[in-house]
């Protein structure tokens, strides 16, 4: 099992480097649909004259904030709009995310904007303004997103516990089967059809399967509580209102229904990353959670009505999420060899066009 947290690790540092943060790139039906909504606010005099802010920290779409000016929040009688300083006048903002190719060799978008859409109704994230062909506009939340070190501070990391059991009993719709195993299988056929023969060797694809099996036979028997999961509760994914402390999980691609141990094992391994780091993709296990740290996030987590744990329900679940954090390293490994292929592909494919241009020119020149 040490050889599969070494891929991911590997895997990861693969797709790190791929990732790169584009310059504002607003599609024109995205631009339409900014435009008729600000439109219908009376207080933005001009619902052209947007700005937009590149987001940073998103893995697999692309982020932006879009802000319009509006008119004065109070000043003297009297005084024009454009003698007002900036910061007295209100701005409204919205974001924008444009996904990213390919990801739909990972999820349904259409299964996700429905758990968007449910998420919304039930409170729970922000609304749902408008879709584009290749992308949405949200609401934008006036809260601040948790860094890194944020998931080891006690206090938010009991936030983090009691805001995961309200999402683990929310009433979803469709099936209440684990996604984890086939999801699992699935990206692995996905890694080995991608991979060059040298790369799958290298990465022990053929032995996977019989990894994937061990551990689920090994995690068949132990706590066994379904929920729905958010699956990448990574701190990016996690909002905090400085001024209620209420938090707001956010993105749901990756969502779906689980054993809730899994849920929480993946989040203590993203406490072990640092996305915004010179290193990205150098996981730090020495911010994992310890023994002491661990067993206070889960009575947190199970305490939520207020009533004591039973501590032999307490170290189930502890257990569980032990194993579980395998499950975790296999799914972000597969994940980082996926996309880090599809990337290589894409560069390779717009390299083999440059050359196929560069080549028609030339031929027209000589003709």
């Amino acid at each position: 099992m040490v050889v599969i947290e070494n891929q991911s690790q590997v895997a990861r540092a693969a797709a790190a480097e791929a990732v790169s943060v584009p310059g504002p790139r607003i599609p024109r039906e995205a631009r339409r649909l900014l435009h008729e909504l600000a439109a219908a606010w009376a207080d933005v005099a001009d619902c052209r004259a947007l700005e937009v802010v590149p987001l940073k920290g998103a893995m697999t779409n692309e982020v932006y904030q879009v802000r319009w000016l509006t008119g004065l929040t109070g000043g003297p009688a009297g005084e024009k709009e454009e003698e007002a300083p900036r910061r007295e006048r209100e701005v409204r903002k919205v974001l924008v995310r444009i996904y990213g190719d390919g990801v739909d060799l990972f999820f349904d978008r259409e299964d996700e904007v429905r758990t968007f859409e449910c998420m919304s109704r039930h409170g729970q994230g922000p609304r749902l303004l408008g879709r584009f062909p290749n992308g949405r506009v949200e609401e934008f939340i006036h809260a601040r997103t948790l860094s890194a070190a944020d998931l080891c501070d006690p206090e938010i990391s009991a936030l983090v516990a009691s805001k995961l059991r309200e999402f683990h009993n929310l009433d979803m719709p469709g099936p209440k089967s684990v996604l984890i195993w086939d999801r699992l299988r699935k990206w692995l056929r996905t890694a080995k059809n991608l991979c060059p023969s040298e790369e799958a060797k290298e990465f022990r694809l053929d032995s996977l399967e019989n990894e994937i099996t061990a551990l689920e036979n090994e995690c068949s028997g132990d706590y066994h509580w379904i929920g729905f999961c958010h699956n990448d509760l990574q701190y990016g994914n996690i909002m905090i209102d400085e001024e209620t402390n209420v938090l707001t999980i956010i993105d749901y691609e990756y969502a779906s229904f689980n054993p809730v141990a899994y849920d929480i094992a993946n989040h203590f391994c993203e406490m072990a990353a640092d996305y915004h780091s010179s290193k990205p993709h150098i996981l730090d296990y020495s911010r994992y959670p310890d023994v002491d740290e661990q067993k206070r996030f889960v009575k947190t987590y199970l305490n939520i009505s207020g009533e004591e744990s039973d501590a032999e329900v307490v170290e189930n679940l502890l257990q569980s999420i032990e194993k579980y954090m395998l499950a975790s390293h296999l799914v972000w490994g597969l994940w980082g060899i996926i996309l880090t292929m599809l990337t290589t592909l894409t560069l390779t494919t717009r390299s083999m066009r440059g050359r196929d241009s560069s080549s028609t020119g030339r031929r027209s020149l000589q003709s």
